[in-house]
């Protein structure tokens, strides 16, 4: 089960929040699920502009039940630097990130050719006066945890089901520290290996997801997981009931 699959099988009527949203890839087709409203977050400017096509191009205009916000997410709210690594004359927008120093990276990886930046407004989940979200994608390239806390309350209040891509070679810790946070909020944290679903507490970065922190580096472990899945106590049994999961 992918991250499409997941959402498909436990949407509710509501608002789903597409963060991380690149240009689209999820964003189109959580707009066909029924009784739902999709608002997708893209503080990257080139992406936006091609979501904000993506979606023009599909239904003609921007339709009512799709709300497309150039805003990066975290704990605070004003502005934030976004950075992207160009590699091979190419800029890498799905390595856009506010949390790693590429220019570090760059001095030490000639292979990276240069790192563009962006100014993007940034604000909190909690300060966006959302309500009915029963779903939430999140993928912020190591900005996870950040997005969560600014996002507390929401999360307590409206308890949706949440996929989360995870990768210790964004953020270091990230795979104790984001699930640790949502335990604390009282979710339940999956991944899928092997065809069978298990608790994230048993969860070995070092084994599963080994692979370098640069864009120019794309060996990674076998295998590597990096999607997770969290669900409230009281939404386990419909997941149980989709996947085999471990009794642990």
């Amino acid at each position: 089960m992918d991250e499409l699959a997941f959402h498909r099988a436990l949407a509710r009527p509501g608002t789903i929040l597409d963060i991380g949203a690149h240009t689209g890839a999820l964003t189109l087709p959580f707009a066909e699920l029924p009784g739902l409203r999709v608002i997708a977050f893209e503080p990257l400017p080139p992406a936006f502009m091609r979501l904000e096509q993506a979606v023009r191009a599909r239904y003609g205009a921007i339709p009512p039940h799709v709300d497309l916000r150039q805003t990066a997410l975290g704990d605070t709210a004003g502005s934030i630097a976004l950075d992207v690594p160009v590699v091979g004359g190419v800029a890498q927008e799905q390595w856009a990130s506010m949390v790693k120093d590429y220019e570090a990276m760059r001095r030490a990886d000639p292979r990276i050719d240069a790192v563009q930046h962006f100014t993007v407004p940034l604000a909190r989940l909690d300060d966006l006066a959302l309500a009915g979200v029963t779903a939430i994608k999140l993928d912020a390239e190591g900005a996870e945890e950040d997005v969560l806390r600014g996002g507390a309350d929401l999360l307590r209040r409206c308890q949706p089901v949440l996929s989360v891509e995870i990768e210790e070679r964004h953020r270091p810790g990230s795979t104790t520290a984001v699930p640790a946070l949502l335990s604390e909020l009282g979710y339940l944290g999956f991944y899928e290996l092997a065809g069978r679903w298990r608790s994230i507490s048993g969860f070995d970065p070092a084994a599963m997801q080994r692979a370098s922190p640069s864009p120019a580096s794309f060996e990674a472990s076998d295998p590597y997981v990096f999607v997770f899945y969290f669900v409230p106590p009281a939404r386990r049994t419909e997941l149980a009931r989709l996947a085999r999961l471990d009794p642990q």
